[in-house]
C-alpha cells in the first residue's frame, strides 16, 4: 500500500478533543507559470472529517489554499479511544484518507 499523504493526530481535551493534520498536496492554482507555459490547476476541493463513521466536518478549499496545508479544528463530544478519519477530494479525481485513534 503506497504511503499516506496525510498526518493526523487527535488529542482529547476538555470535553472534546483537537485534531491536527498536515496534508502532502502541491497545491497548484492554475496561473503560475514555469519556463513560459502554465501550470495546470492541482488542488484539494473538499475535505471531510468523520468521528467514529459519522460525518463530522466538510471543508470546500480552492486554489488559494498553500502548499502542503495544515488544518486543526476542535472536535465537541470526542473522547479517548474514539476513531477520527480525515479524507481529501482533488480537482484532479485524486483522493486519499488517513485515520488515528483519539489519545
Amino acid at each position: 500500500m503506497a504511503k499516506s499523504t496525510i498526518k493526523i493526530r487527535a488529542k482529547s481535551s476538555g470535553g472534546g478533543a483537537t485534531v491536527k493534520a498536515l496534508m502532502k498536496h502541491p497545491m497548484e492554482t492554475g496561473t503560475r507559470k514555469s519556463k513560459g507555459k502554465v501550470v495546470p490547476a492541482h488542488h484539494i476541493t473538499e475535505v471531510t472529517a468523520e468521528l467514529n463513521g459519522a460525518s463530522v466536518m466538510t471543508a470546500n478549499w480552492g486554489p488559494g489554499v498553500s502548499k502542503n496545508p495544515y488544518l486543526s479544528f476542535k472536535l465537541m463530544g470526542a473522547k479517548k479511544g474514539d476513531t477520527i478519519k480525515l479524507s481529501w477530494v482533488d480537482n484532479k479525481g485524486g483522493s486519499d484518507s488517513a485515520e488515528s485513534a483519539i489519545k
